[in-house]
């Protein structure tokens, strides 16, 4: 099989699959399988062109010419295929976990979801691998739309509401602000390929700079930075899969991995680290970090309390991109890697307990640890990633933001890092001492409440148990992260 057949498989497999989950739909085992067959298959493609970047290849697709310069074409990069290894894996293991909470919840329109689900990780493939601004585009699109009725699922009247600004924010943002910097970017360099060293070098000034960096930062809504996050903590009233899909897998990381390949290739680091036009923005990003920690920390609503962890964690991405140091990016890879699992873990378990106990309030949690044992144990361990504890994978992505803010001169950066860590820790290390040691709340009767579906634990154990694995054994993703080529 030939690269650019591997890079066609990749993107085509999940659409078929969607088609197939269409087929089965009203035969549930059948429906399933297609879906776990379907996301372990282009978990096998996505390893073997792992292999070919590791061996440093960097295979490409052109499907057409749009017009003259401007080609839907794809190239797998070092950077590229670090998010398809996320997106492709963690696909498996949210779609285990989906069986388990779809079914033990009784969720209406099984079918619809995993179809919508198939055709976002296609999309995501699609932003990972795109060899130009223009294929990024498209793809981030599609996955704004393709996730709309997975935000809308429960077509409850807060879930609408939730859709619609979802839809509005995400497509406000892209067509008002990230397709006008596109377009000037193409104006000014009469290119869109994302080359390395950027192309953006002698062409553009440092207004320049710092103005179409800031329609890149706000335009990619995905990356959920202040105030362009509203729609994040608004679509937590969908199923956990799907908040675990937000927040991990595939949205959000799409948009802080578009703003870090950005920087790389269409920016350059070195030609952005001669200007201090854009430092306007690393303070906006730094102040994202501190101010959802805070807000995290009034939220009862579990779900609430991760979806502010999530802009926190995210606005970490964005300022390793800014800091424009070798380090800070490799600090930026490693934080999309490790905050994917650690969590995925957190919400899977929210979701556990929603299933198992129908709680949602952090206040009412006392005591469910001792019946819940394994759910709230996985809390604890993909907290301390979070947090950046070792020996979990969380503390390598923190060193490194670390050591790329003293390579930039930017050590206010890590007061920010320290900060956050101990905001981290008060709003997430509670939850599971109260599960364990805390009386249970009012009406709780805690000796009729098990643990979730099997399906859900096993899912969990699995990212649970990758968080500690990635602290021992990251020796792939600085690999990869060591061969983005910057100049």
């Amino acid at each position: 099989m030939t690269p650019e057949t591997l890079i066609a498989y990749a993107l085509v497999l999940p659409l078929a699959g969607a088609v197939l989950i269409g087929v089965f739909g009203k035969i549930a085992d059948l429906r399933e399988a297609v879906t776990l067959t379907t996301s372990g298959a282009l978990l096998y493609i996505i390893i073997s062109l792992t292999r070919l970047v590791l061996a440093g290849e960097q295979p490409e697709l052109q499907v057409l010419d749009v017009v003259p310069d401007l080609s839907l074409s794809f190239k797998v990069e070092p950077l590229g295929m670090l998010f398809a290894i996320i997106a492709s894996g963690l696909w498996i293991v949210n779609s285990i976990y989906s069986i388990g909470y779809m079914r033990g919840n009784n969720e209406p329109r099984q079918t619809p979801f995993y179809i919508c689900f198939a055709v976002a990780i296609s999309s995501t493939i699609g932003v990972a691998f795109a060899e130009n601004l223009f294929t990024l585009f498209l793809c981030y699109e599609i996955l704004t739309l393709s996730t709309y009725p997975l935000v809308t699922h429960k077509a409850t009247k807060d879930a609408m509401k939730a859709g619609r600004l979802y839809l509005v924010l995400l497509m406000t943002t892209s067509m008002v602000l990230f397709l006008p910097a596109i377009i000037w970017t193409f104006g000014l360099t009469g290119t869109l390929s994302f080359t390395p060293g950027g192309i953006l070098a002698g062409k553009a000034d440092g207004l320049t700079v710092g103005i179409l960096m800031g329609l890149y930062v706000f335009g990619i809504g995905k990356a959920a930075i202040m105030p362009v996050h509203f729609w994040l903590p608004a679509a937590m009233v969908a199923p956990t899969p799907v908040s675990a899909l937000l927040h991990a897998v595939a949205v959000v990381k799409a948009g802080v991995f578009s703003i870090l390949k950005i920087v790389i290739y269409i920016f350059g680091i070195d030609f952005l680290s001669t200007t201090n036009t854009t430092d306007w923005l690393l303070y906006i990003a730094a102040g994202t970090v501190l101010l959802s920690s805070l807000i995290a920390m009034t939220k009862d609503n579990l779900k609430a309390r991760l979806a502010y962890s999530t802009i926190s964690q995210l606005a970490y991405i964005t300022v390793g991109a800014l800091l424009a140091s070798q380090l800070g990016v490799i600090g930026g890879g490693l934080q999309i890697a490790m905050h994917a699992v650690g969590k995925i873990t957190l919400f899977m378990c929210a979701g556990a307990i929603y299933v198992a106990a129908h709680k949602t309030l952090v206040s009412e949690l006392g005591g469910l640890g001792r019946v819940m044992p394994y759910t709230f144990t996985a809390f604890f361990i993909g907290s301390l990633s979070i947090i950046g504890l070792p020996p979990m994978g969380g503390a390598w992505s923190k060193w490194y933001l670390a050591l790329g803010a003293l390579e930039a001169d930017q050590l206010f950066i890590i007061a920010v890092l320290m900060i956050s860590s101990l905001l981290n820790v008060a709003y997430l290390m509670p939850i599971t001492f109260n599960a364990f040691f805390g009386k249970p709340a009012d009406g709780v009767e805690v000796g009729k409440i098990k643990e979730a579906p099997l399906a859900c634990l096993i899912a969990i154990a699995i990212t649970a148990t990758g968080t500690v694995l990635l602290f021992f054994f990251p020796g792939t993703i600085f690999e990869l992260l060591q061969l983005i080529k910057t100049r």
